[in-house]
């Protein structure tokens, strides 16, 4: 009993570090892709910056307003940056929705979050987080990247959090009994998806996965 305490518990801890060190590696995807961004940003804004000057310098007014307004239309599409009302859950989604976009997923997002919360914020990222990372793992299983979506709506109703992912599968959808299972090929397998039942369960809140003609979709509800 001794030795298969001590086997089961190292298995479960190396377990655990192929899932923490996943989740490393997808964060340090997702800030290399904010940073990569960022300097494509920085590149053409000094691109309009000389092209600006160059008009001044000729007195071409009419062709600098011009300039002005297509910049000004260009800059409200650029901005696609969510605001949810929550800082922490805005960092966690638009990391997660940049590094879907750099991937050819088209995403549509929607989500209100109220600034105080009386669940925990960091639990709320990790629901988010991971549904999320399952949700791109499941998208790139589809070759034609025109046929990737993400759609995301977070919100209020009847007094609960509202969340609900939805997002195309290419591949079959795994399960066990009434457990969906996550797809990911490693030893973290189905970790992600475990600390969302817990989390959800913790805080008496409803849960619902269904996965029906290539589209999975998952709600959750949270008492506020």
């Amino acid at each position: 009993m001794g030795l298969f305490n001590l086997f089961f518990g190292r298995m479960i801890d190396k377990r655990i570090s192929a899932y923490q060190n996943d989740l490393i590696t997808k964060h340090c995807n997702e800030v290399e892709n904010i940073y990569r961004q960022m300097r494509g940003w920085r590149h053409d804004y000094h691109n309009h910056i000389q092209a600006m000057k160059a008009h001044l310098a000729l007195r071409q007014i009419d062709e600098l307003a011009e300039y002005l307004g297509k910049l000004d239309e260009d800059l409200t599409t650029v901005d696609t940056v969510l605001k949810t009302g929550n800082v922490m859950v805005d960092a966690i989604l638009n990391s997660k929705i940049s590094l879907a976009l750099s991937r050819r997923i088209h995403v549509n997002a929607k989500a209100t979050v109220p600034a105080q919360l009386k669940i925990s914020e960091i639990d709320l990222c990790v629901i988010i987080g991971n549904l999320l990372d399952n949700a791109v793992e499941a998208c790139l299983k589809q070759e034609c990247p025109e046929d990737r979506f993400i759609r995301v709506y977070i919100g209020l109703l009847k007094d609960q959090l509202y969340l609900s992912i939805s997002n195309s599968a290419g591949g079959a959808v795994k399960k066990s009994g009434r457990l969906y299972l996550s797809t990911k090929d490693s030893d973290s397998h189905g970790f992600g998806l475990l600390r969302v039942d817990r989390i959800v369960e913790k805080y008496a809140g409803y849960l619902n996965r269904q996965n029906e003609e290539g589209v999975f979709a998952t709600e959750i509800m949270l008492p506020l």
